[in-house]
């Protein structure tokens, strides 16, 4: 007779000693271990990059990863975010660039050793309190989106040197920015602000003060002892007038034009006449004009 072969009866999916699943018993690899081997060290970091991959939810296996220090989810279709990404707390930069997340979850402040965070190009209108628990934070960008204010939790981010707040429906600069006494860098281009308030001066490491593009009227005379400015862009406001004691801000050097410049952006406003006048002459015209006799 013909010979038959015999076929080997296929393993339950968990064996009954937690010996693993079908795939690992046949030594395929696990959608967790697929996932990690798109993973890389990158200047000593573990990294992943799933940025443009038209994601709608990241990949449930990526909560596993607790190794990983650098995720990058940018250029989605994310919607949201789940709890898990409290997992993975190693992470040191997480970026959310360029997606349509309408929230964060509260877990992202189990995210302990955060030192960047990019959630620009989203479509956030608040940042839960629990982001500041993230005191290591260094740089934050909430960079285009429909914020209004910051929970005062923030005020805790003693490390963060920048922070990006531009294009978004800010009235007030929050309370809490007062309190961010490491910050270098401060953009708030684009927003809804009226007023500057006096604690501007707080902020005694700020190199770089971004404001233009808002309806500002008037600047606070607090903002000419910050000794440490480098660059102050008011282009696009509603300036009648500088304080007198602008003059006191001698790092500004010059009026400048090109946006990385270093100096005093200040086109664009409806000056009044002797202001407008003595600017022609560059920054050191204004200062000797504003110096008192």
């Amino acid at each position: 007779g013909k010979h038959s072969r015999s076929v080997p009866e296929e393993p339950n999916e968990v064996s009954p000693r937690g010996k693993g699943s079908r795939e690992e018993q046949f030594g395929v690899p696990s959608a967790t271990e697929r996932i990690r081997r798109h993973t890389m060290i990158h200047f000593g970091y573990s990294t992943l990059s799933l940025a443009m991959r038209g994601l709608s939810r990241p990949p449930a296996e990526l909560w596993e990863l607790r190794e990983l220090q650098k995720l990058n989810l940018s250029m989605n279709c994310l919607c949201s975010l789940p709890p898990a990404v409290g997992s993975l707390d190693n992470l040191v930069i997480l970026n959310l660039w360029g997606n349509n997340l309408s929230s964060l979850p509260p877990e992202i402040g189990l995210l302990k050793k955060l030192r960047v965070l990019f959630a620009c190009r989203n479509r956030l209108s608040e940042v839960p309190e629990e982001l500041g628990s993230c005191t290591c934070l260094e740089v934050l960008s909430l960079a285009n989106n429909q914020i209004t204010s910051l929970p005062g939790s923030l005020a805790t981010m003693h490390n963060l040197t920048k922070l990006n707040l531009s294009y978004n429906h800010i009235v007030h600069i929050p309370t809490c920015v007062y309190s961010m006494k490491g910050l270098v860098f401060l953009h708030l281009a684009c927003n809804r602000l009226e007023t500057i308030a006096d604690q501007i001066q707080d902020l005694v490491n700020l190199k770089i003060l971004i404001v233009e593009g808002n309806s500002i009227h008037t600047l606070p005379k607090t903002l000419c002892s910050m000794n440490s400015l480098e660059l102050l862009n008011v282009d696009f406001n509603e300036l009648q007038n500088v304080p007198v004691e602008m003059y006191l801000l001698s790092r500004l050097g010059r009026l400048a034009c090109h946006p990385l410049d270093k100096g005093l952006h200040i086109v664009h406003n409806p000056l009044l006449k002797p202001i407008q006048e003595v600017l022609q002459g560059g920054l050191s015209s204004l200062y000797n004009y504003l110096k008192p006799t």
